[in-house]
């Protein structure tokens, strides 16, 4: 029986083609016609050549527009292209996305994020110094929805390229990376499975599963775009129901069975503060706009944990939630008062 949503991780067959790329840059995309060209671009600017590179956008049945003919105008022949039969959802894309690809080496590029200028050479660098890395990274940017730079990504895993010391307890207890900055051998793929379980999370518990079984290697330049935008998404959509706390919360039992039995009880609670706090951050940015959606991000992140700081951010949400409140009540007020003068002068006319 087909599901969106795997149980257990899909299977991913071994390639036994004639055509053998270093890389496989697999594009994913569902409804991101908006961003789609600058994505292709950022690749196509450092492209290895057909021989070396095979680069491929996976379509989940897009309604937003005429992907096929952008990617012809963008491409120019270069870049290939596949549409689902019908729309398989993000996860089953990604698995599409997996077993078409042909490389050794499979960056799987979202649509709608970007590769800075040397991204390709600063991977094949640390796989070549880090053999036996099963994956690999660099630092990222935070671009908003008209590719202005938000943030960089702040973190001090190490100074230097190099393995990560200790990268799945790091990973248990949080994130550390977006997909557009990671690059997996497809072999680490096959051994592992695609992803499953949650929409919401799903890099998490992969980057961690493989974090379980790999070494993980690591570049701190800024090489990798993750785009920010609050109009649409998973992951907005995600935070407006309330989906993104129940599917970490998933992730983090998940995680939970490949540890050692004697880490997990102190790591699911420091990733459950973590998550819980991450969680009332994220009511923060919906305040204004998603006020019911944002008090459910609250509830939620009280539900995963109890510890004093996300008790300390939880106190702060409820300061700016009055606040605002009372802003918007004064705002209303002068509104009336105006409304009330404009009214009266009309009337003595």
């Amino acid at each position: 029986m087909f599901k969106r949503i795997p149980d257990h991780p899909p299977l991913i067959k071994p390639y036994s083609g004639d055509y053998n790329p270093l890389w496989s840059v697999m594009i994913p995309v569902y409804n991101c016609m908006d961003y789609l060209k600058e994505t292709m671009e950022s690749v196509l600017q450092q492209d290895a050549g057909q021989e070396l590179m095979q680069i491929e956008v996976v379509d989940d049945c897009s309604s937003d527009g005429d992907v096929e003919e952008l990617v012809k105008k963008i491409g120019k022949g270069r870049i290939g292209y596949y549409r689902q039969k019908e729309n398989l959802g993000s996860l089953r894309n990604f698995e599409t996305c997996i077993n078409r690809s042909k490389g050794k080496y499979i960056h799987l590029l979202h649509g709608d994020d970007r590769i800075e200028v040397g991204f390709y050479d600063e991977i094949a660098a640390l796989f070549r110094d880090y053999p036996k890395a099963g994956a690999a990274y660099t630092n990222f940017n935070f671009i908003d929805n008209a590719s202005r730079l938000v943030a960089k990504k702040k973190d001090s895993i190490l100074e230097q390229p190099g393995i990560i010391p200790d990268f799945f307890d790091k990973i248990a207890v949080k994130n550390l990376l977006q997909p557009p900055a990671i690059v997996i051998k497809r072999t680490t793929f096959e051994a592992l499975g695609s992803f499953f379980a949650v929409h919401f999370g799903e890099d998490w518990e992969m980057y961690a599963r493989i974090g379980s079984k790999f070494p993980v290697a690591y570049s701190p330049k800024h090489l990798a775009s993750y785009r920010l935008d609050p109009r649409s998404g998973i992951t907005q959509k995600s935070f407006l129901s309330g989906q993104n706390f129940l599917d970490m919360g998933k992730v983090i039992d998940i995680i939970q069975q490949y540890l050692p039995e004697h880490k997990r009880s102190k790591i699911k609670k420091a990733a459950l503060a973590d998550t819980a706090q991450y969680t009332v951050k994220c009511a923060n940015s919906l305040l204004l706009n998603h006020r019911k959606a944002a008090l459910r991000q609250v509830k939620g992140a009280w539900g995963m944990s109890k510890d004093l700081t996300t008790l300390y951010w939880i106190i702060r949400f409820y300061a700016m939630y009055i606040l605002r409140y009372k802003q918007i009540e004064s705002i209303l007020r002068k509104g009336k008062k105006i409304e009330s003068i404009k009214n009266s002068r009309s009337k003595i006319l």
